[in-house]
């Protein structure tokens, strides 16, 4: 066997490997407990869920627990049930209560776990609640989640993130605090009234345009109609010559 053919065939065992070693590097920085969806508005409320999907092929996550930020305490916090699993809440005393739609508010919850359930390997699950009212002074919520598998091995999801945006090895869910869109009435009218002006003279032009196509639709319609006449004359013409040419 000569050389090259020895090298094609180790193309598709190298390909397979370098392939395997692309998985293996990138699976672990996307099976993160992470919050779905990532960004919320300063100051509203909104329904988020923590999304915990299973990294071992030979054990299933039983327990997942997720700490509250204390310095950013929620005066909402409600939980979504999830089939086959148990939920507990757990609230603190808080050292400045909220003031929140005319109410005082002087404790908040601080820690909720989830247990009795199973994720089996190569699958995920998500922990929906519903959270508010969002602070305005901050730009994210950050969240600390242990993960326990049946194996009692427990993952601790509670790094800061790194500067430069670089990930931790075991980020801590986030929450991302965005400002609230402004919603400009006026601008809103305008806006729909120059769409309208727009629309009106899109609409004569695009008139005027079908307009001129069919006229020219029509005179070339005519001026080849004509044309075919002539070459129609033009051929008979011929036919005769040639017929008395025979004839002589």
């Amino acid at each position: 066997m000569n050389t090259s053919l020895r090298r094609l065939r180790r193309l598709p065992v190298i390909g397979g490997v370098t392939a395997g070693a692309v998985l293996l590097l990138s699976g672990p920085a996307f099976a993160h407990v992470s919050v779905q969806p990532g960004t919320a508005e300063k100051g509203g409320y909104s329904t988020i869920a923590f999304k915990v999907p299973n990294e071992k092929n030979d054990a299933s996550t039983v327990k997942l627990e997720v700490t509250l930020d204390p310095k950013h305490p929620l005066s909402s916090v409600t939980v979504q049930p999830v089939p086959g699993w148990d939920v507990k809440v757990e609230k603190a005393k808080l050292d400045k209560p909220l003031q929140t739609h005319g109410k005082t508010i002087d404790e908040a919850v601080s820690k909720i776990t989830w247990t009795g359930g199973k994720i089996e390997p190569g699958q995920f699950q998500q922990f929906p609640l519903s959270v508010g009212q969002l602070p305005t002074d901050v730009d994210e919520l950050v969240f600390k989640a242990l993960q326990t598998y049946s194996d009692d091995d427990v993952v601790r999801w509670i790094d800061p993130s790194k500067p430069g945006g670089e990930e931790a090895e075991h980020p801590a869910p986030t929450l991302k605090l965005v400002a609230k869109a402004d919603k400009d009435k006026g601008a809103d009218k305008t806006a729909g009234k120059s769409g309208e002006a727009a629309d009106g003279k899109d609409a004569e032009k695009a008139s005027a345009s079908s307009d001129k196509s069919e006229d020219s639709s029509d005179t070339t319609a005519r001026v080849l109609g004509v044309a075919g006449i002539v070459v129609g004359i033009a051929g008979v013409a011929f036919g005769v010559l040639a017929g008395r040419r025979r004839s002589v």
